[in-house]
């Protein structure tokens, strides 16, 4: 009997095989492109119960309505050689098959069930933290990676899983002991680096976070589009905090937008980083084009609602006609969405899309009406505190635009609680106090922004 690299046991005793299986949970863990090999693997050894197993979850992690469709061959596969197989394998197999059926709770507990049994098994352990995301249960990621951390403590790949999770619970000392403890046991920890990415935004620490990710930037090597694209993406984030807007658009234009037009990750990425830099006043040319020219096709995917959601954006800030195609084929979703987060699509999903539909179009009255409703649940829709900041700064560009400067002036000043020396806030901060009759406040904001400029120049 052979072993995986994480000393599971495979029934598989083809070496070729078992090289893939290591290729595609290391890939996984690693967020390398290897992962991949998996799928060849499994066409050429069509009785082995895990290559088969791993490469139908290759096509679920795509993130697209046709994901399940794609799997199915493999995951068929794969249920006619479990009966061969060992109790770990039986089970990957079943967490598959239920998120393939579209039972996610279901491969929740599958995955947490392998978890109390095969300590080891961490590719299943990731896939487990990947659903509870995307509910927006970070305390079921910790929970899960908890189950295991100790006996994979040796692991660079356990820490990095632990530090994620950690920061989405705002557990941030934790967060950032794990995610330092990963990068010293394996610099190029690209997952790692993500989550300690998060931590140093979160608590403000805007130059120590362009230090340390321009620092490893060099380790991103052989990565899927969406790793690679993604710690560019946090870079991007501590540039804007700076004012340094022209390095955003280099590095949109050479790391962010180009690498993989047609996965979903890396479009809302492109969503995301564009609707950004146009709430802080920058012209970002004709980009919008491209970006919603390969999210056409995406009118009636509701795969999560927050991938629906900057899907939508895009196509609409682009003008394009599919944005109401989308929207009407989303009312007419959630009626019969599953039941589990049947109540996430009706009451915080479509109202929100309904917000961004009309900031997309400039109806702000509606954006405060819409989004405002649904901005104090949008942890459920799934997504990163990161992330989902977008939809608040969306809010907030309305709330200013509506001549609500009170609430502004709270809004701002909370977010400059974590990140004083943000240029874009304290420069949204100098028009809120003039119109509020308070030039005092307005100079000192106006005297933050000088002083973060003149520092980066």
């Amino acid at each position: 009997m052979a072993k995986d690299w994480l000393e599971n046991d495979l029934t598989t005793t083809d070496s070729a095989t078992v090289q893939a299986i290591n290729d595609f949970s290391e890939g996984l863990l690693a967020y390398e492109t290897k992962a991949g090999n998996v799928i060849a693997a499994a066409d050429a050894d069509p009785g082995s119960a895990m290559a088969n197993a791993y490469a139908a979850l290759a096509f679920m992690f795509l993130e697209s309505p046709d994901a399940g469709k794609l799997a199915l061959p493999y995951l068929e596969r794969a249920e006619a050689a479990a009966s061969g197989a060992n109790r770990r394998e039986q089970m990957n197999i079943a967490a598959v098959r239920a998120w393939a059926d579209g039972d996610v709770p279901k491969a929740i507990r599958i995955g947490n069930e392998i978890a109390d049994a095969f300590a080891h098994d961490l590719p299943m352990v990731k896939t487990t933290q990947y659903h509870e995301f995307n509910l927006g249960n970070a305390a079921g990621m910790l929970r899960v990676a908890e189950k295991v951390a100790d006996a994979n403590r040796d692991l660079s790949h356990m820490h990095g899983l632990s530090a994620f999770a950690y920061e989405q619970c705002h557990l941030l000392g934790d967060a950032e002991t794990a995610a330092r403890k990963a990068i010293e046991l394996k610099r190029k920890e690209p997952w790692a680096h993500h989550a300690l990415a998060h931590v140093l935004i979160t608590q403000g620490r805007i130059d120590e976070g362009i230090d340390f990710l321009e620092d490893v930037s060099q380790t991103w090597t052989d990565l899927n589009s969406f790793m690679l694209t993604h710690n560019w993406w946090h870079l991007c984030l501590n540039y804007i905090s700076k004012g340094r807007f022209d390095e955003v658009l280099k590095a949109y234009d050479a790391h962010i937008w180009g690498i993989d037009k047609s996965y979903s990750q890396d479009q809302i990425g492109a969503v995301s980083l564009l609707l950004r830099l146009e709430l802080v006043g920058v012209d970002v040319g004709d980009r919008w084009k491209d970006v919603a020219e390969h999210m056409k096709g995406r009118t009636a995917d509701f795969v999560q609602p927050f991938l629906t959601m900057q899907y939508l954006y895009g196509l609409a800030r682009a003008n394009a006609p599919e944005a109401d195609a989308m929207m009407a084929n989303l009312k007419d979703f959630v009626a019969n969405a599953p039941g589990f987060v049947q109540d996430t699509w009706v009451n915080v999903a479509e109202p929100a899309c309904e917000g961004l539909l009309a900031h997309a179009r400039g109806n702000h009255e509606e954006v405060v009406r819409k989004l405002g409703s649904a901005i104090s649940r949008l942890f459920e829709i799934g997504g990163s505190h990161a992330q989902r900041d977008l939809f608040e700064q969306v809010l907030l560009d309305s709330v200013i635009r509506t001549g609500r400067y009170s609430t502004a002036q709270q809004m701002l000043e909370m977010r400059r609680g974590y990140e004083p020396c943000s240029v874009p806030n304290n420069d949204k901060l100098v028009d809120v106090y003039r119109n509020l009759g308070l030039p005092r406040e307005a100079a000192q904001a106006q005297a933050r922004v000088t002083r973060v400029l003149g520092e980066a120049r």
